[in-house]
């Protein structure tokens, strides 16, 4: 049930207004008349800025900014408690510094989460967030334990309040991150038509003959990797078999100059809060057609990625940005899919019709050891116990893998 958007009792900011407004009020400050023999106080020093709840840091020689706060019954801030009305237990509302991208984690077992943001001047309605199921294998021993939900991507807020469905985990903690601005976010990761057409023809011209060729890419640098962040080198596979199809679920209402502070918080999320060597995914495609290189490791090498527990080993893992769950793909996401998938499967001779015979490193749907048969384009849900890559994408899985075909075939 969606509970009332409006708190029981005003919010931090608000009470904070109202006192200020009673003491200037109590000293005439507000023009009124002093008492008979009072005189006016001189005026308080203007405040540095708007008290807030939560204030998110800035990383050492980066323009991301985070805060972890944790969320329990004996919390400081992100203290809990049962509502007079809707289910489960919640927080308060938090007055935070800007942040555009919320995360919830924990250790053990998944709980329920929903959250609210304060968001272009109000308070959204409650959004329930997926479990994460984009994970490196257990083996690699990449991650330091904590599981989390997908980060949502909500835009400039300057709120949350988080509500927790069922028996609280240990360990509970509500993620923000702001990844700050670059001057080359407003072009999208710099030049949107000289730098990738330029990109494009070169990687033609260096394609090996008979084979598809390289689609244009935008490369870590174009979304201000941190390269400090990763940890240790890349770990590469003997082939590539696979191509697996993700969705982020970070949210539909991206614009073309938010994709790089978008892939900026993810990578933060990856590494610093879960644990991750890097990001997760090889691939990133957002709705506007835009293929990003994720993965440090090079672009044409089998590098193992964190995307799909059990099957990452000889893999390709890409994820189209958006929750497509809710939303259609767009048409020039999809071709990007189709030119991504042909290039890479053409490259270690797979089909992108056919089928693979694939070994499990241990997966919630195959356990360790097993060998399965999966198509060699195919959606995360068919190798791990998700809705990942959304019902929406999920659909236009045989028409991607019949375009990419064609595309193989005609080179």
């Amino acid at each position: 049930m969606t509970c009332h958007p409006f708190p029981l009792r005003p919010s931090v900011r608000a009470r904070r207004r109202l006192a200020t407004v009673l003491a200037l009020t109590s000293l005439g400050a507000l023009g009124g008349p002093l008492p008979s023999g009072a005189t006016a106080a001189a005026p308080a020093p203007a405040p540095a800025g708007p008290a807030v709840d939560v204030r998110l840091q800035a990383d050492a020689g980066s323009v991301v900014r985070a805060a972890s706060v944790r969320i329990g019954r004996k919390a400081a801030t992100g203290r809990l408690h049962r509502p007079a009305h809707g289910a489960g237990q919640r927080t308060a509302r938090l007055d935070t510094s800007t942040f555009s991208m919320v995360a919830v984690t924990w250790r053990g077992k998944a709980p329920g989460i929903r959250v609210r943001t304060h968001t272009d001047g109000r308070w959204t309605g409650w959004r329930r967030l997926a479990e994460l199921a984009d994970l490196p294998d257990v083996a690699t021993a990449e991650g330091n334990g904590r599981r989390g939900t997908e980060p949502l991507w909500v835009g400039a807020s300057d709120g949350v309040q988080v509500s927790v469905l069922g028996a609280r985990p240990a360990g509970l903690h509500v993620e923000l991150i702001d990844p700050g601005s670059l001057p080359s976010d407003a072009a999208g990761g710099g030049s949107a038509g000289a730098a990738s057409t330029s990109g494009a023809s070169s990687a033609r011209a260096a394609a090996p003959a008979k084979r598809a060729p390289q689609p244009a890419l935008k490369y870590r640098a174009d979304w201000g990797a941190d390269e400090s962040w990763r940890n240790g080198a890349p770990h590469y596979g003997r082939t590539i078999q696979q191509v697996h199809v993700h969705h982020t679920a970070t949210g539909n209402s991206y614009t073309w100059a938010d994709v790089p502070g978008l892939i900026r918080g993810m990578y933060r999320y990856h590494t610093h809060t879960l644990g991750w060597s890097d990001i997760g995914y090889n691939f990133l495609v957002d709705r506007f057609g835009r293929i990003w290189v994720g993965r440090f490791g090079g672009v044409g090498r089998p590098v193992r990625g964190a995307h799909t527990l059990g099957f990452n080993e000889t893999s390709v893992g890409v994820s189209v940005i958006g929750n497509y769950e809710t939303a259609r793909p767009s048409a020039p996401a999809l071709t990007a899919l189709v030119h991504l998938a042909a290039w890479k499967l053409d490259k270690y001779a797979r089909r992108p019709q056919g089928w693979a015979r694939v070994y499990s490193h241990g997966s919630d749907l195959f356990p360790r050891g097993k060998w399965v048969v999966r198509r060699v384009l195919d959606g995360h849900r068919d190798t791990n116990q998700t809705a990942c890559p959304g019902k929406y994408l999920y659909r236009e899985l045989p028409t991607i893998r019949e375009r990419a075909q064609r595309r193989v075939e005609r080179y």
